[in-house]
């Protein structure tokens, strides 16, 4: 990242993900905590750093019901960081776990740290659902429950529309439509699966090991390429948000 007026500069030493996943998916049985422990455990491993010389962690996280108090500190105990390190949660909704690097780079420039340890996480597949009534006690009638998936991450308050509504409205101001849509599915699904058969994301990729009755499943690529998808496929999705809509 480009140094500050007094010369001072920050780098990224080294980074790790876990596999992308798909919504209860393969990944569904670990936390965002166990998730994040994965990947920068890898992080630290990988850019050869002393976790005790880490001065914060920065973690992006939108969902966040659920997931215990001080999720940086739970990721990074998790990934060998000292636990008299500090941890701060970043809410910037899609774009959180970039500005959790953003505030890493800028912190180091104004030189009030060395070495940060920043990224983001989350798990869909875990997000509870909400009960706002029980706290004070339902006298009568029936009691509905809200998605905190859709509420908390998907949901725009101002609007009052799901994240869908916003990309058709968008799509429409563009002049998008459904066949230009499909038709970068389709590449992106192509393009996807032949980086992952040409090993091009295997140096980013932090494996993960799930625990199940049978014994440990590793899982070290992403799951929801469709390589064998199709445009005439593609073309016969419904659309999710609106009636004729160009979003699936």
């Amino acid at each position: 990242m480009p140094a500050d007026k007094n010369g001072r500069e920050a780098v990224i030493l080294g980074s790790a993900r876990t596999p992308q996943g798909k919504f209860l998916g393969a990944l569904a049985p670990l936390s965002a905590a166990e998730l994040g422990k994965v990947a920068f455990k890898a992080a630290v491993e990988r850019s050869g750093i002393n976790a005790e010389d880490v001065n914060e962690v920065i973690v992006g996280n939108v969902i966040a019901a659920g997931v215990g108090q001080a999720l940086p500190r739970q990721i990074s105990i998790g990934a060998g960081v000292p636990s008299t390190v500090g941890g701060m949660t970043v809410n910037k909704v899609c774009g959180s776990g970039l500005k959790s690097v953003m505030l890493a780079s800028n912190a180091i420039k104004a030189e009030d740290g060395d070495l940060y340890l920043a990224g983001g996480v989350e798990s869909m597949s875990n997000a509870p659902y909400l009960d706002d009534h029980m706290r004070q006690g339902n006298k009568y009638g029936a009691v509905s429950l809200r998605d905190s998936l859709e509420c908390d991450g998907l949901w725009c308050t101002f609007e009052n529309w799901a994240m869908g509504n916003a990309a058709e409205f968008i799509g429409k101001q563009l002049e998008v439509t459904r066949q230009e849509l499909d038709e970068f599915a389709l590449r992106s699904h192509q393009l996807a699966h032949q980086a992952t058969e040409a090993g091009k994301f295997s140096t980013e990729i932090a494996p993960v090991t799930i625990s199940t009755r049978k014994g440990d499943i590793l899982i070290n690529s992403d799951e929801p390429i469709r390589a064998d998808t199709t445009l005439e496929a593609l073309s016969n999705l419904r659309p999710a948000f609106e009636k004729d809509g160009i979003v699936t």
